[in-house]
């Protein structure tokens, strides 16, 4: 592939993709700006290695492949250990339960229910949001974690037994 193909096939990419990537970056950095600096790094990587790419799985895949691997990488390092965590997403699932379902819908914007969200664990957390979120299949999501699509059906539904009580919690002490 030439440079120009190259080029031209990033920019479809970074079009496609991009605001996708930063929302998953997000959702782990919880910063947007470091966000938008790793799923720069994803699509320099992309770059990179896009001749390598043997289409074995759909890109997108990929590119959230590399990008929770960029967050990974960035958690584990010392800047991030040195950052003071200072924003929480502004969006949060869909729809959690089909009990709680309403609950969630009505109470979006309330920033106790995006708190229980991303109070979970981060196993539990990324699949929630792979899932629900981003609308990705089991199998998608095993594929983007490089976990088996059992552990992925098991963190989400132990995601859902965990929410459903705190927000059964919450609602007995009238939060």
């Amino acid at each position: 592939m030439d440079r120009e193909e190259k080029d031209f096939l990033l920019e479809k990419i970074m079009i496609e993709y991009g605001n996708e990537l930063v929302r998953l970056a997000f959702s782990y950095v919880k910063d947007v700006e470091t966000a938008k600096d790793l799923v720069q790094n994803t699509f320099i990587k992309c770059y990179k290695n896009i001749d390598s790419f043997r289409y074995d799985a759909h890109i997108k895949t990929w590119l959230y492949r590399i990008t929770i691997n960029e967050c990974k990488d960035y958690l584990k390092s010392w800047n991030y250990k040195m950052v003071q965590v200072k924003s929480f997403i502004n969006e949060t699932a869909k729809s959690i339960l089909p009990s709680t379902e309403k609950k969630v819908i009505d109470k979006y914007n309330n920033e106790e229910i995006k708190d229980t969200i991303y109070s979970l664990p981060k196993v539990y957390r990324e699949v929630v949001y792979l899932y629900y979120y981003d609308s990705l299949s089991t199998e998608e999501i095993a594929n983007v974690l490089d976990i088996p699509v059992n552990t992925v059906k098991t963190r989400l539904r132990r995601a859902k037994h965990r929410l459903e009580s705190m927000l059964k919690e919450a609602e007995l002490h009238g939060r």
